[in-house]
């Protein structure tokens, strides 16, 4: 299948935008194949250590802000996730664009699980994994979750499953989808990119918008947005949900504590998560049914699916438990960047008692965040960055701000107040509802300056 990806880039002229993790891949897998081809690489940054690749006489490097100028010059523009086209100011012919997302799933997308949602990918397509290397064996993991699709590519096989995590700005140029689509949540997210919900939602879409008959759809029934925009659509693919009883005849619903699993309406299997503590919050059973559905797609038996759901032990930065410290609980929810992450998270824990708000902002709207806090008042608040002040400028024009508040740009004297105000026994939280690049490169930074403060508190 590696033909099918070779054959799209041999005898073309080649750039790749955006000279990251990903775009460094997508230069070591194209050099194998083709030892002498001229590529390009282009990168916004201007102080890209290129020396690395200075033996290498048929690459040309273009840095700064000019970089994406005259790409209409190359056959194929390999653009990055992290590249925002909208930002050019001329017509790019839609099919020079492709990506490491489009190729691969032009060779492999009949052997991947694609996992998108605004929040749960990382999750759900970790948990997925988890199952099917434990349960079944020749499972891979690569995509958003920090994985370049190329790295992998040797490694498999005709047997080999990949779960593939997908964010929108993956799927926002594709035009191929896998045969097993997952579609967590919608909520607003990256406008800054995308503009408009209605393109975030389209991008999204895409990966459904290209499976066949025989591919499996599996979705959140709850969802907003989700089941209109499958109803828009004319697609003839095979169909699971997951959510409630109301809203579910063939996939996945909860009752209390327990999944069941039903083909029209008949319940099939039972799964009882009475004793899970590995994957707090109700939000999680979301996940959980996602990841359940799509391992049955691959025939997993519901005791390998119980025996391995036990030992996931969940991810860094996800409502990760830090320790408890001068009898404090501890929680890093550093990957929320959107007000229903942190209401999640809150309702997921129940006890907190401070609370860490805010960071970059991305005009997001904060009303149903302002609205949970006005009705379930957490005790302290902190907030940090624009998006932080924002949040609090709405609650005080609700009356609804805390007595103890703290407003502060620096971690060390939030982790300081957090210590001060948090009652013994209950729950410090950061899950600041708002990106992170204001003050950190990324969320992962956040969390780790956010656990090193608490862990080394005197």
């Amino acid at each position: 299948m590696v033909d099918v990806i070779l054959n799209k880039i041999k005898g073309k002229k080649i750039v790749i935008l955006g000279f990251g993790r990903e775009g460094v891949s997508s230069y070591r897998f194209i050099r194998k194949h083709f030892p002498n081809m001229d590529l390009v690489a282009a990168d916004r940054s201007e102080i890209l250590d290129t020396t690395v690749f200075a033996s290498d006489k048929h690459l040309h490097f273009v840095l700064g802000e000019n970089y994406d100028q005259n790409l209409n010059d190359f056959d194929l523009v390999f653009k990055t996730p992290g590249v925002n086209l909208n930002d050019i100011n001329y017509f790019i012919r839609p099919e020079k664009i492709t990506s490491q997302t489009e190729l691969f799933l032009e060779a492999f997308g009949n052997q991947t699980i694609g996992v998108t949602g605004t929040k749960g990918k990382s999750t759900t397509s970790s948990l997925i994994y988890h199952l099917l290397s434990n349960g079944r064996g020749n499972a891979f993991l690569a995509g958003n979750i920090g994985i370049p699709f190329f790295n992998i590519i040797e490694d498999l096989n005709k047997d080999s499953v990949v779960v593939a995590e997908l964010s929108a700005h993956q799927l926002e140029y594709t035009e191929t989808s896998p045969h097993v689509a997952i579609l967590l949540n919608m909520y607003q997210e990256h406008l800054d990119h995308f503009q408009s919900l209605s393109n975030y939602q389209l991008a999204k879409m895409n990966i459904t918008k290209y499976q066949k008959s025989t591919d499996f759809l599996i979705y959140n029934a709850e969802d907003e947005h989700i089941p209109n925009l499958i109803k828009s659509h004319n697609y003839v693919r095979q169909f699971f949900k997951f959510g409630t009883p109301k809203t579910v005849d063939t996939g996945c619903y909860c009752d209390e504590d327990t999944i069941l699993r039903v083909v029209n309406g008949e319940v099939k299997s039972e799964y009882d998560l009475r004793y899970r503590d590995n994957l707090p919050g109700r939000h999680n059973y979301y996940n959980i049914m996602a990841a359940i559905l799509a391992v049955k797609v691959y025939g997993m038996s519901d005791e390998n699916i119980l025996k391995h759901l036990s030992t996931f032990t969940g991810l860094e930065h996800r409502i990760e438990f830090v320790g408890v410290v001068d009898g404090i609980k501890f929680y890093n929810d550093s990957i929320s960047t959107i007000p229903e992450a942190a209401i999640a998270a809150v309702k997921a824990l129940r006890t907190v008692d401070t609370l860490i708000l805010g960071g970059f902002d991305r005009g997001i709207s904060y009303d149903i965040l302002v609205e949970f806090l006005t009705e379930q008042p957490v005790q302290h608040l902190v907030f940090t960055g624009p998006a932080g002040h924002r949040i609090k400028s709405e609650l005080e024009s609700r009356g609804a701000l805390p007595a103890d508040i703290l407003v502060s740009d620096d971690f060390a004297e939030i982790v300081d107040y957090c210590f001060a105000m948090t009652s013994k026994g209950h729950i410090c939280l950061l899950s600041p509802a708002a990106a992170s690049y204001n003050q950190f490169r990324n969320f992962e930074e956040r969390g780790k300056k956010f656990k090193s403060l608490v862990l080394s508190h005197k």
